[in-house]
Formats: structure tokens, sequence, C-alpha cells
């Protein structure tokens, strides 16, 4: 079977992607006009989305990767958070930009920011692809935000089920997502 055989519906196709991808750069652009922004990748996620939004800015940029895991029950609010890759750069009086493919829960989020607030950069957002307001338990500062999406498990565009559709240039649900 085919990943192509295993999606139930396209949510945001390729298009509307790389147009709200290309507005999202023309806020960003326009908001550190004249800095040096850190861009910050969380891994493995927003890959896709980092790459095609840093190619769209045209100021100066670091990209620098960090990656977390959440363990313990997703749906409890107590879920220790661990940072797997730290980051190579020195945010400490710079502008920095967290990129995330998703916020649900909002919960290993928070502890990201706070993580990175401890390191006194210049300033802290986030833009992330996608919102699932529907899931917030915390709320977060998220200042660029792609599209919000209904309470359902998506792929693709860097979103995956079991390391698979990642690849995917759409997001989409699985006609047998998986159970919580």
């Amino acid at each position: 079977m085919s990943l192509q055989d295993a999606i139930a519906e396209v949510l945001l196709d390729e298009t509307q992607i790389q147009t709200r991808v290309r507005q999202l750069a023309q806020q960003i652009s326009e908001d550190y006009a004249d800095q040096e922004l850190v861009m910050i990748c969380l891994l493995r996620g927003s890959v896709f989305f980092a790459i095609d939004l840093a190619r769209q800015l045209p100021n100066r940029l670091l990209l620098d990767f960090m990656a977390i895991s959440r363990f313990g029950d997703p749906r409890e609010t107590a879920g220790v958070v661990r940072i797997i890759k730290d980051l190579e750069e020195n945010i400490t009086g710079k502008p920095a930009l967290v990129v995330e493919d998703i916020v649900d829960t909002g919960l290993t989020l928070r502890y990201l920011l706070k993580n990175l607030e401890a390191r006194n950069p210049q300033s802290l957002h986030v833009c992330t692809l996608l919102d699932k307001r529907a899931r917030r338990i915390v709320e977060l500062p998220l200042r660029y935000v792609g599209f919000e999406i209904p309470d359902k498990f998506v792929v693709g565009y860097g979103l995956d089920h079991k390391q698979l559709y990642r690849n995917l240039p759409f997001i989409a649900t699985l006609k047998s997502p998986p159970s919580a």
C-alpha cells in the first residue's frame, strides 16, 4: 500500500501551505528587519516548514535545531520533557524564533519556552504551522500561526505516524487514525 492509499482527507493542500508560508515569511521579515534572527527548528516535525520558511526570508538568519522528547501519558499534564539535542548557537541577547510544526496541549512548548527564556534572548517568539486549539491545556503566546485545525490526527509536511508520511507535500488525515 502506498502512502497515498492511507489518506482519508487532505485538510491543507500544497498550494495552501506554500501560500501561507510566504505570508508568514513576509510578516517575520518585517518584524525582524535589520536584525540577525536565530530560527530554532524543532526536530523532526518542523523541518520541512522551517526550511521552506527560511528560504523565503531575506533577513540575516542563523538556523539551529533542537530535539525534545516527552515521556509519560500525553493526556496527563505532568509529562516529563527531555532535551535530546540542544542548540549550538548562543541566543543570549539575540532575537529567537521557535519554529514548531503543531501546537496542541502546549505543555511541551511551555517547557521549552521556559528553558529558552532562561538563556536571556533579546526576544523569544513562536511560529507554528498548525494550531490545534481544541486540545490546548496551557495558553501560550503564538505570534505567528499558519492554520488552526480541528482536533484530528494529521500527517504530512513533516508530521508523521510511526515516522511515515512526513514527506507528503500536504496535511491530511489517515483512513485508520491511531488510537489515543
